[in-house]
Order: C-alpha cells, then sequence, then structure tokens
C-alpha cells in the first residue's frame, strides 16, 4: 500500500513501508516515489524481497518505464540488492555515492551498469525532477563511509537513510511519530550501534538546522513530523555517544565463542579436553 507523505497538483511523495514480510528474517524497510510534473524518482529501491510488490503497487501511480532515477543512499543491500532488475524493468539511472558507484555493479549482470551509474562527489549536489529538483546532501558515516540524504524543498521532505530509523513492523511506520520523548527508546539502540560518532552526528544536524524541514523520513520505521519533533530529534543527537565513541580495548580480543554448525548460532566457548 502506498502512503501519501505530500501531493499537489503536480508534485507527490509517496512511501511504501509494508512490502517485506514481517517474518523475523529480514528487516523492515521503507522505499519512496517522488513525482515532478510528471518525471520519476525512487528513494532507496530495496531488495530482491521489496521488488515484485514495490513495482506492481508503484505502477498504480507511475508508470515504471517512465522513472529517471533510481536514487540510493548508500550502498546496502536493502537499498539497491535489487538493482539489477530495475535496470532491466525500466531505464532510470542510478544515483550514488561516488565511493560506491564501482561497487553497485556486483548487484547486476556484467555491462548492465555502462553508462547508467551517476557517482555523486562527497560535497553533494542538486539533482533536476521535473521542474523541480532533489538536493543530495551529505550524510557520510552515518552508517555508510559514503552516504547521502535527499531533501525534497517541494513537500520540505528530509529523507534520512539510517538516520532516524526505528525498528518497529511495516503497519507501525506508516503512522508519523510527533511526540520523540516516547519515540527514543525504538531508535536508541540502533542508533548507538550504527552511527559512527557523535562529532558526525553534530556536524550534520548543524547543516540539516538550516533547511526547512516538514518531515524526517527514514529508510526503516516512521516518519518523525512536525516542528517540535524535528527539533527535539536534533537535540537528542547532538548529545548521543554512538559507534567508536563507545568502544574501548575490550571490544577488540581473539574470539572464545564457537559457532555450532548444528543449531545454527553461536554457543559456549570449545573445551578441548
Amino acid at each position: 500500500m502506498a502512503i501519501e507523505l505530500f501531493r499537489n497538483e503536480h508534485h507527490a511523495c509517496l512511501m511504501f513501508t509494508d512490502l517485506v514480510e514481517e517474518d523475523g528474517q529480514a528487516v523492515q524497510a521503507n522505499q519512496f516515489l517522488i513525482v515532478d510534473n510528471g518525471t520519476g524518482a525512487v528513494i532507496d529501491p530495496g531488495g530482491n524481497l521489496a521488488f515484485n510488490d514495490l513495482f506492481l503497487t508503484m505502477s498504480q501511480h507511475f508508470p515504471p518505464n517512465k522513472l529517471s532515477w533510481l536514487i540510493a543512499s548508500h550502498a546496502d543491500p536493502d537499498i539497491i540488492a535489487s538493482l539489477d532488475r530495475w535496470l532491466t524493468s525500466t531505464q532510470a539511472k542510478l544515483v550514488i555515492s561516488r565511493i560506491w558507484e564501482r561497487f553497485a555493479p556486483h548487484f547486476t549482470k556484467a555491462g548492465k551498469t555502462v553508462d547508467r551509474v551517476i557517482g555523486v562527489p562527497d560535497a553533494g549536489a542538486r539533482l533536476p525532477l521535473g521542474k523541480s529538483e532533489l538536493w543530495l546532501l551529505p550524510a557520510h558515516f552515518m552508517h555508510s563511509e559514503g552516504n547521502f540524504h535527499f531533501y525534497d524543498p517541494v513537500s520540505k521532505i528530509l529523507f534520512t537513510g539510517d538516520l532516524g530509523v526505528s525498528m518497529m513492523s511495516g503497519k507501525d511506520a506508516s503512522k508519523p511519530v510527533t511526540d520523540l520523548k516516547a519515540h527514543i527508546p525504538l531508535m536508541e539502540g540502533f542508533h548507538r550501534r550504527y552511527m559512527v560518532s557523535n562529532k558526525i552526528l553534530r556536524l550534520w544536524a548543524r547543516m540539516a538546522r538550516q533547511l526547512d524541514i516538514s518531515m524526517l523520513v527514514p529508510q526503516h520505521g516512521a516518519p518523525i513530523k512536525g516542528r517540535q519533533a524535528i527539533n527535539d530529534f536534533f537535540d537528542w543527537i547532538e548529545t548521543l555517544m554512538c559507534g567508536v565513541d563507545l568502544f574501548d580495548d575490550r571490544a577488540y580480543q581473539l574470539p572464545v565463542a564457537y559457532i555450532d554448525p548444528v543449531a545454527g548460532r553461536t554457543g559456549a566457548a570449545l573445551r578441548v579436553a
């Protein structure tokens, strides 16, 4: 099902939250379609688990053969593992960090990406979309080395990839969050592990505060909506210790646990008589 984040006469932003089955085998992920004056872009199109349903559902709102862009915040499999199928089914070009430009072809058959990948420099850029544009904003190390967020100046939505992620079902992810304090427990563990450092979060927040934002929309979990909740999010991440801030020499020691090949999980240390 498509969730309408924004629509006017010439511009629309749709979110898809429930295309990956909630069976505990794969993380929930959101995909996005933006259309401006008949030109379309998919943001973070997802892996093979989402492709069929996304392609069919999206077709009810915009013809896939008219897509111009496949825009990827970074190169994780839940972002672009379906790339080969998108390049076969559409004429769209992939827009991704220059760091991942030569890694993306590993998701496709040989030669599929020739002249169909646009590498974005670290400083970001503005990407034409119909009569509007999308701003590709630096978001490096949150969590990927080459990472971008996408600001839509028409809807004033900032698509934030893995920043702002909350761990929940696709059904729950369809409901925007307006009370950040109650939402933090669903975000905190992920951000402490996946964000690289507090320094990066502070630099990003200083940049993002310059934007007029109506909604922060991550790639997993629920959007954060409204001025108060968005400001509270900025305040929260500016003080959050995460990633390398939390590591010391105890994190780097030779392992003692072993993987049980029958149970398929890590067990206690193997004792050798």
